[in-house]
């Protein structure tokens, strides 16, 4: 599934706000379904760091009603945590009917963290295929739909993500050591992402991989993905979705007109016309000197970095 996926997809910042509040509409709609149809529904969030779980979970719930869902981090087991079977606590966090649960990190990190960290035993996270299998399995018998997501990024970009947020000291908290750890396993955790996708890609709980690079593309996808699954499941109509092709070209079309508008050469008046047409060698002494004067840059103080240009980072 990973080797498949296109991670120089993005979407156009004009075609991104024409369709997304459409979308939010809908999960609005389909939310108030999930409640009058008592359907628990779970929804998981994987990826890498800094791979913008947060941001897609926010835009997510942007518009729905905060009495039909929940938002569940998922953080290292605790004391009392650790003395019962390693599922209990995902157990104890199951929406009831009619709600829906969103897991930032969830059980998976069982065959990710734990395995490539050596945290547990290579015999127990092999088992946990199956264990994780059965939770699912169980919980889809009793009408529980799952969206699982995996968002994904290059290792490349995953290293600019975190030397941008470095840099920023407003923001450098969000890198932690065990995130550049983290990183610096990037290939191991990549085994450990495709034995977890072989091995937990299911009917009734199917894995979505979301190429993260572009934010845009990202929000998108996924707020698509839940509408059509939650569509599925709740025997609705779809909804008619607008031709993004056909949005995107008309933007290419435009923008290609703009810059050959650009190119068009102004139309001179008078005697200028005339000289400049008949004389082109000569060139206007005023003219002149501004083509050749240099432009002026700021330069940076005595031990001081140059300034970096602006850029949008997901923090999550």
């Amino acid at each position: 599934m990973l080797d498949q996926t296109n991670l120089t997809l993005a979407l156009a910042k004009k075609t991104y706000q024409q369709i997304v509040p459409i979308q939010m509409e809908r999960l609005l709609e389909l939310e108030r379904l999930v409640y009058a149809h008592k359907t628990p529904v779970i929804i998981v969030f994987e990826g890498w760091d800094a791979a913008g779980k947060g941001t897609t979970i926010r835009k997510l719930t942007e518009r729905l009603d905060p009495r039909g869902f929940k938002v569940l981090p998922t953080n290292a087991p605790r004391t009392h945590e650790q003395q019962k079977p390693w599922l209990w606590r995902f157990w104890m966090q199951i929406p009831r009917h009619g709600q829906i649960a969103i897991f930032d990190r969830s059980w998976y990190g069982r065959v990710l963290v734990e395995r490539v960290e050596g945290l547990t035993p290579i015999p127990e996270w092999i088992r946990a295929y199956e264990e994780i299998n059965a939770f699912e399995r169980t919980l889809a018998a009793d009408q529980t739909v799952f969206m699982k997501f995996w968002l994904h990024i290059s290792k490349a970009e995953q290293l600019r993500r975190f030397l941008y947020l470095s840099q920023q000291p407003e923001l450098a908290w969000h890198v932690a050591a065990e995130d550049w750890e983290h990183h610096r396993k990037y290939d191991e955790y990549l085994a450990a992402v495709r034995d977890m996708l072989a091995n937990t890609h299911t009917p009734v709980a199917p894995w979505t991989v979301v190429p993260a690079t572009d934010a845009n593309y990202r929000t998108y996808r996924v707020l698509r993905t839940v509408i059509e699954r939650l569509e599925s499941a709740l025997a609705v109509e779809p909804m008619a979705w607008p031709a993004l092709e056909g949005i995107a070209a008309e933007q290419t079309d435009q923008q290609h007109k703009k810059k050959a508008k650009d190119k068009t050469p102004k139309k001179t008046k008078g005697k200028k016309a005339e000289n400049a047409q008949l004389h082109p060698d000569k060139v206007d002494k005023k003219s002149k000197n501004r083509i050749q004067k240099p432009s002026k840059t700021v330069k940076p103080a005595i031990g001081q970095p140059a300034p970096a240009p602006e850029s949008k980072i997901d923090l999550a």
